[in-house]
């Protein structure tokens, strides 16, 4: 959510002061060109200042010939792979290996419940619930990436998402038959609609609006407790808690399901934009696997608002 996977890491962060933390211990360098050299260490940045060769009037020992330096002038400046700094294209195949471990998980949950194991496949849901509430939190302050708890958080996010999906695509008489296609559908369709609004520039991320909608973020938050403790108290019975008593007919679940999906799209462009912001700095690529966690877990929680409207539409 909303930045989620970015929360505690200067490489992402938009205070120059502590994006200036990770660029002083040498985590990363901005504003250079890069020209690795075959057979040598780590390429230096070209313009450096450093003395070159033949300053002093003679030939240093092992200096290169007039032919060898044309020939190191004239290749290619170095991209940011070669250097080692986070890319776009890396961002996406480490979004799309933590997005397969959800899947795969998911898949395992369903072929549990129709080979007729419900109680392992219901047992493993709760197991991912809080294996991935527990995994969430650790990725998200994590100051520094790590590919195993990222997959690992992913996995168990499929088991506890997969569950849910599965008891109602299945259970309930077959009132919400279809519903996982359905649900699936509708979170590509935002996704895909908040990449071409950020892309384009239609809607921009900007401080004002970003403090505007933490705040909206937090009370939403707040209420998403307290539905949840009266519902596993048993204070509050139906199906969806408070999201089930209806103003004028119409459940205010609906209305804040709608809400929810907004907070989920715009979370996305600061995703998006958090990304942006460690490709133009040239943080390390490692931290690809952050930026992969905090897509996978605004994907994930707009996938579980959209199946949550789909039940209440249906269920009315």
């Amino acid at each position: 959510m909303a930045g989620f996977g970015f929360s505690n890491s200067p490489a992402f962060s938009r205070d120059p002061q502590r994006a200036a933390q990770l660029q002083q211990s040498g985590g990363y360098v901005t504003g250079q060109t890069y020209a690795p050299q075959q057979g040598q260490g780590p390429a230096q940045p070209q313009g450096s200042g450093q003395q070159g060769y033949g300053q002093q009037g003679y030939a240093q020992p092992g200096a290169p010939t007039p032919e060898q330096l044309g020939s190191m002038y004239e290749r290619p400046s170095a991209t940011s792979a070669d250097t080692g700094r986070l890319t776009y294209d890396n961002v996406i195949r480490k979004t799309v290996v933590t997005l397969g471990a959800v899947a795969t998980t998911f898949l395992l949950q369903m072929a549990l419940f129709l080979t007729g194991n419900g109680t392992i496949m219901q047992g493993l849901m709760w197991v991912g619930l809080v294996v991935g509430l527990v995994l969430g939190l650790v990725n998200a302050f994590k100051r520094e990436p790590s590919a195993p708890l990222v997959l690992a958080y992913a996995a168990a996010q499929g088991l506890a998402v997969g569950g849910i999906s599965v008891l109602f695509e299945y259970g309930f008489g077959g009132q919400y038959s279809g519903i996982i296609l359905q649900a699936l559908l509708g979170t590509a369709s935002v996704f895909a609609a908040t990449l071409v609004l950020y892309a384009f520039r239609i809607v921009r991320v900007t401080p004002k609006f970003t403090r505007f909608f933490f705040i909206i973020m937090i009370a939403y938050a707040l209420f998403s407790v307290v539905n949840l403790v009266l519902m596993w108290t048993g204070i509050n019975q139906e199906p969806f808690g408070l999201r089930s008593a209806t103003i004028f007919g119409i459940p205010i679940g609906l209305g804040l399901g709608l809400l929810a999906v907004a907070l989920g799209a715009y979370s996305l462009m600061l995703d998006f934009n958090n990304v942006e912001i460690g490709v133009q700095r040239g943080v390390p690529a490692k931290y690809g696997w952050q930026a992969a966690f905090g897509i996978t877990a605004t994907i994930i929680w707009l996938y579980v608002e959209i199946l949550r409207i789909l039940a209440i539409l249906r269920g009315n």
